[in-house]
């Protein structure tokens, strides 16, 4: 069920919203839970419910393991694989199986599985508590608690990860148990910022992403750049959207969901878009990959080849393919650059680093987004080494600087829209305050509900649907 539909937003939601407030005053908090986990299963089905019972033993294998694992490390061992096992078989099998069969004699049938929904996330996600239960950091003894941390659905599909010391206090604490009017107003105006983002900004960005990437069959160095930007702004009011839409949904329930996202095209080096982008993988990445490697208390050279390995690892964790195994060296390798960078202790102008930043994710995106390592190479390749063929509304005032005789080739890109959409995009990433710094602000007058309303306008545009591009990780 996606959260940009209209059976979410008029039917599930006030549903599942009403009916668990309802039990919690009637002191049923045990029968509320359970309404809230067989809610949270039934939205998660929604998709397919074949993978349903792969949630569930995941659940519960991971429950009774997280029982008897302090300071047992062969169960630790066991857990983690058994984690990996199926994240491994349902994502990368048919990637390993076509990798062998392209590099050997062998002829491999492929086992064609689908991808169960929301599983990189929820893996990551017990992992980190199979981890910390291991340390004595954290224990649950309560089955329906434990669930409920694992399936509730705002964070359920695509994150943000979060972990189970700073959420199950929130679902036991009795004054959550309680209607909030304030995190209600809040929770609202939160989700319409996302859902803005998502129906009226990402999926514009879409359409001129998709033509490029996807439908034009050779790019000129305009146009390469237009359709990298697009999917640089597409990428981020998609997953922000999506993140804020979560955030103020469990707001609603007075769960407060930790940020993802702090303005990451604001950045001025590779590591503060780390400390900007998807904040939760890479406090996750941080604390359960690099930090056992060694971190920073290992050699020089190790802890270039951490940072390398550790993001090199995220970006196989985003999917099955060399584009994403590719996206991942990169940033691993100008992360050990940026550290290198940082012992030499030059400095370099806000606005030149920043521009380099920017540009770096910007080519990154690419092999991010493209499907086939061809597609990729065909926008690089005219970004690059593209003709310069100006847009007919500016070939005539400006033909000295075409290098080129062709028309313009893309249909959508014959109008100045795209122009207005990506210079909006920067002025939207970079100048407004992010949607986070207006919750900490957020005070139910009319200005803020005017803007709640302007935004859950976007409800009018949901009978184009599409999905969240994380869903697919």
């Amino acid at each position: 069920m996606l959260f940009n539909s209209y059976e979410f937003i008029f039917l599930f939601l006030p549903i599942t919203f009403f009916i668990y407030f309802y039990l919690n005053s009637k002191k049923l908090t045990i029968l509320s839970k359970i309404f809230l986990i067989l809610s949270s299963l039934f939205f998660y089905s929604w998709w397919n419910i074949a993978y349903l019972p792969l949630i569930l033993l995941s659940i519960i294998f991971n429950f009774f393991v997280g029982e008897y694992i302090y300071n047992k490390k062969y169960l630790l061992y066991i857990g983690v694989f058994f984690n990996l096992g199926l994240l491994g078989y349902f994502k990368y099998m048919d990637f390993f199986i076509e990798n062998i069969n392209f590099f050997t004699d062998y002829n491999l049938s492929l086992f064609h599985l689908a991808l169960p929904l929301a599983i990189s996330f929820y893996t990551f996600q017990q992992i980190a508590y199979l981890v910390d239960s291991y340390r004595g950091d954290t224990k649950e003894h309560n089955f329906l608690d434990y669930a409920v941390f694992v399936t509730f659905f705002p964070q359920l599909i695509a994150g943000p990860i979060v972990h189970h010391a700073e959420m199950m206090p929130q679902f036991n604490n009795s004054k959550n148990m309680i209607k909030n009017y304030r995190n209600i107003a809040l929770g609202i105006f939160i989700f319409s910022i996302g859902l803005f983002k998502k129906v009226a900004i990402a999926d514009s960005f879409a359409i001129f992403a998709t033509q490029g990437f996807d439908v034009a069959t050779s790019l000129n160095m305009i146009e390469a750049w237009l359709t990298s930007l697009s999917y640089t702004f597409q990428l981020y009011f998609d997953f922000s959207g999506y993140t804020d839409m979560a955030i103020g949904i469990a707001l609603l329930f007075n769960i407060k969901l930790p940020i993802n996202f702090n303005s990451p095209y604001k950045a001025l080096s590779i590591q503060d878009f780390w400390r900007r982008w998807h904040i939760t993988l890479s406090n996750f990445l941080k604390r359960y990959l690099y930090i056992p490697l060694g971190g920073n208390r290992v050699g020089e050279t190790r802890i270039y080849f951490n940072l390398f390995l550790t993001f090199l690892l995220g970006g196989i964790w985003h999917g099955a393919g060399w584009t994403f195994v590719f996206w991942g060296v990169m940033h691993g390798t100008a992360l050990a650059l940026h550290k290198f960078w940082q012992k030499l202790r030059f400095k370099i102008n806000f606005i030149l680093a920043w521009f380099i930043t920017f540009n770096f994710i910007n080519i990154s995106w690419v092999f991010f987004r493209a499907k086939e390592w061809e597609d990729a190479i065909k926008v690089l390749d005219g970004m690059f080494f593209g003709e310069i063929i100006l847009p007919q509304i500016l070939s005539s005032k400006l033909s000295f600087l075409s290098t080129g005789s062709e028309k313009w080739s893309s249909i959508f890109y014959s109008t100045p829209e795209v122009f207005i959409w990506i210079i909006s995009g920067f002025i939207l990433s970079l100048l407004f305050k992010n949607s986070m710094q207006l919750r900490e602000k957020f005070i139910p007058t009319p200005f803020y509900m005017l803007w709640t309303i302007l935004s859950l306008m976007s409800i009018f545009i949901l009978y184009r649907k599409s999905e969240f591009i994380y869903f697919n990780f």
